[in-house]
């Protein structure tokens, strides 16, 4: 490499990140070379994503879903990135060892557990027909996302969003209240869908492609929720005895609820949180769909963190065991050790070893995200002179 093709290094090496315990786990600092696989990585692919989101955390756009502030030294590292034209992994990997120290996250109760979401592909009608009968509903104007790290009090648990009415905030009504009619008449029928389970599985994944019956498709992103606490109806199911963890997935979920009807809605009804959406037409067919920091997100380099513990744009190194295409729960693993990109949250995203991958879109990503279900290593790399990791 010739000096001029070598990225400009800082004029003073910037001071390596205090070590902080965090909420529910304690980091340990350690060098890039104990990353295991961190030479093998095509780290240019993880840059170009690092700074496209750099570019938009320093523009301030838009979050779906509002994670906390990025501190100083991660705008300073987002501006030299944006400085920056890597032409190599090589050169890309010197930008990250320049500019970041690795620490290991190492939750207080158990190893850093990963799973898998994707793009869910559907068929469907703007019009309500025979074959298309549950509705994709858009946000209600009533519906108030409250300020992150502030909750609705109610004896059920704490809610993050309200249903305005005059001047008083109240729950909203839950899945149970909505899917029996409680915002009926006001026209919020995005689409039809086939049948409940497809509209809870879009809402779990919080995105989908739909083919309509007269020939266009529509992107669905995300517009809110109704604030009541997320629950795993997959692990009610494993609770209860009707699928074993090991064979739990995403493929072994639906099949249960379209196999048993009758007690599928009051199954799903368990999880109170109901995710509204809004019809994207500014994406095109080759973006992926737009996560929490408002950016399409990237297959094999996007994922979703806790938005109340990290910010978007850190990237984060792991090693974990992924399935590969073919098979069951128990199919062929391979192993991902790479490093991704904060872009996006989830209600089920919660503690700082809580990591959801995306996979990509359509079929062959969900069947591949739905048995991503692995503990594995988790690594933040945190901005050099940071105090404490954003």
């Amino acid at each position: 490499m010739s000096p001029a093709e070598r990225p400009t290094p800082p004029e003073a090496s910037p001071p390596l990140p205090e070590p902080r315990a965090i909420p529910g786990a304690r980091l340990q600092p350690l060098g890039f070379e104990t990353l295991p696989g961190w030479g093998a990585d095509d780290l240019l692919a993880a840059f170009r994503v690092f700074r496209t989101g750099a570019a938009h955390l320093l523009e301030r756009g838009a979050e779906l879903r509002p994670a906390g502030a990025p501190n100083a030294p991660l705008l300073a590292t987002c501006r030299a990135a944006l400085a920056t034209e890597p032409r190599s992994t090589q050169e890309a990997r010197a930008f990250f060892e320049a500019n970041f120290a690795p620490a290991e996250i190492l939750p207080l109760t158990e190893m850093p557990f990963f799973t898998g979401y994707f793009e869910p592909l559907a068929e469907g009608s703007i019009e309500r027909r025979p074959g298309f009968e549950a509705p994709i509903l858009a946000r209600p104007a009533d519906l108030v996302t409250l300020p992150q790290g502030d909750t609705l009090p109610d004896a059920e648990g704490p809610l993050t969003s309200a249903r305005r009415v005059a001047d008083n905030l109240l729950p909203y009504p839950d899945r149970a209240a909505i899917e029996d009619g409680a915002l009926a008449g006001q026209g919020l029928e995005l689409v039809w869908l086939k049948d409940r389970v497809e509209v809870f599985i879009i809402q779990v994944q919080g995105s989908a492609r739909v083919g309509l019956t007269d020939g266009r498709t529509v992107r669905l992103r995300y517009a809110g929720r109704n604030g009541w606490p997320y629950t795993s109806i997959g692990r009610l199911l494993i609770e209860q005895g009707a699928i074993s963890a090991g064979e739990m997935s995403l493929e072994a979920l639906t099949s249960w609820l379209r196999d048993h009807p009758g007690e599928a809605q009051a199954v799903m009804r368990r999880n109170r949180s109901y995710v509204f959406f809004a019809i994207d037409e500014a994406l095109g067919n080759e973006d992926g769909p737009i996560g929490g920091a408002g950016l399409p997100l990237t297959p094999g380099r996007s994922m979703a963190i806790d938005r109340g513990i990290w910010s978007y744009g850190l990237p984060f190194f792991i090693d974990l065991e992924k399935p590969l295409p073919g098979g069951g729960p128990d199919g062929r693993l391979g192993r991902w050790q790479r490093l991704m990109i904060a872009q996006d949250t989830g209600s089920a995203i919660v503690g700082p070893g809580r990591v959801d991958l995306f996979f990509g879109s359509g079929p062959a990503a969900g069947m591949l995200a739905g048995r991503q279900r692995h503990h594995g290593r988790l690594f933040v790399l945190q901005p050099r002179g940071s105090a404490s990791t954003p």
